[in-house]
């Protein structure tokens, strides 16, 4: 039986990509474990599919000041021995990374013991994280076809997102019970401020929530401490933290979406043909890899763009409105959009790598 490590984590974006392999990766007889930092997100999401999780020092890169820069790298070293003594006690033909800092590590170690490693990029521009591991990788996926010229000739491969099958199987109305939704009369908003929630969204959405309830029922994912206890028991608005299995039958019952541009995210939205609003991290609080992914849903015909900047409650509700009614523009752009097989294409490489 063939062995592979997968690792990545430090948000779920991290994360899901690797989930999304695992039926397949199964299906093909892989035996598989997980690396990635001792308490991260990851460690709960790993588990709750059952395959083995082993946790490592995790440190993270950053490009400012912050007195942990100065601490940091010795985590990371001390990630790199364990992730080691890993490689050697697990004995992978392959090793497969999402990103994240805490998959630095391990993609390096996996050359060190000569194992090849194939990492994933999810974003147009390469992260930090991501272009400290390429040299360690034999082969760098990507989502984009722009992200091809940062990457190695010899290395780069154009795969898109892998996406979790189960999406595709949503129940609507377990969501609709789920929320409360008195009836089907409305149409759906589905609000994603990604894995731990956007103020500005939030603050934006809530702010023209009644104007949204005459049209819209409304799902909000507002992120971990985030919930607005006034709100609850307002008819048509359900809020929670964070949706995991109930996503699948959200985004069935979604008829339109709201999202961060994170590449995960908006891959999903492609993938189900949902009309969206896309508002990107600003370029002051993040890289400005959102904005990039952003730009290209929006070139494509697949997303309308809402600049974080010009975010106010005045715009969102006029994009809203704009939105829905071009919705079967969208609908068609995204069906037009020739989607391609990720998961197949991702484990052909798998294979070929670990023979």
């Amino acid at each position: 039986m063939k062995k592979i490590v997968m690792t990545g984590g430090g948000t779920a974006g991290h994360v899901t990509p690797n989930i999304a392999l695992i039926p397949s990766l199964k299906e093909a007889g892989y035996e598989i474990s997980y690396i990635g930092s001792y308490n991260g997100m990851e460690k709960g999401l790993i588990e709750a599919v059952n395959i083995p999780y082993y946790g490592i020092s995790s440190g993270k890169l950053r490009r400012y000041f912050d007195i942990k820069n100065f601490s940091d790298p010795f985590k990371v070293l001390k990630g790199y021995g364990q992730a080691l003594s890993l490689m050697r006690k697990l004995k992978p033909d392959v090793v497969f990374s999402k990103g994240g800092f805490v998959s630095v590590p391990v993609v390096l170690a996996a050359k060190t013991c000569r194992i090849p490693a194939i990492i994933h990029e999810s974003d147009i521009t390469p992260g930090l994280a991501n272009r400290i591991a390429i040299r360690g990788a034999s082969k760098v996926c990507c989502n984009f076809p722009e992200t091809m010229k940062y990457l190695p000739e010899e290395k780069r491969v154009l795969t898109g997102s892998p996406i979790r099958q189960e999406l595709f199987h949503g129940n609507a109305d377990s969501a609709r019970k789920l929320c409360n939704f008195p009836d089907s009369s409305k149409p759906v908003l589905l609000i994603i401020g990604g894995s731990l929630g956007s103020k500005i969204v939030n603050e934006a959405v809530r702010k023209i929530l009644p104007e949204l309830l005459e049209k819209f029922y409304v799902i909000h994912l507002c992120g971990k401490g985030n919930l607005d206890e006034s709100l609850k028991g307002v008819i048509g608005y359900a809020q929670f933290e964070y949706a995991s299995s109930e996503l699948t039958d959200m985004f069935a019952l979604c008829d339109m979406a709201i999202s961060r541009a994170g590449a995960n995210s908006i891959c999903e939205l492609l993938a189900l043909h949902k009309p969206n609003i896309l508002i990107p991290l600003s370029a002051a609080a993040s890289r400005g890899d959102q904005i990039l992914n952003a730009k290209s849903f929006e070139k494509q015909g697949f997303s309308y763009v809402l600049k974080e900047e010009s975010l106010t409650s005045e715009s969102l509700l006029s994009a809203v409105n704009e939105v829905y009614s071009s919705k079967d523009k969208y609908i068609e752009a995204m069906s037009s959009s020739g989607q391609m097989d990720s998961v197949g294409t991702i484990l052909k490489l798998i294979k070929e790598q670990s023979k």
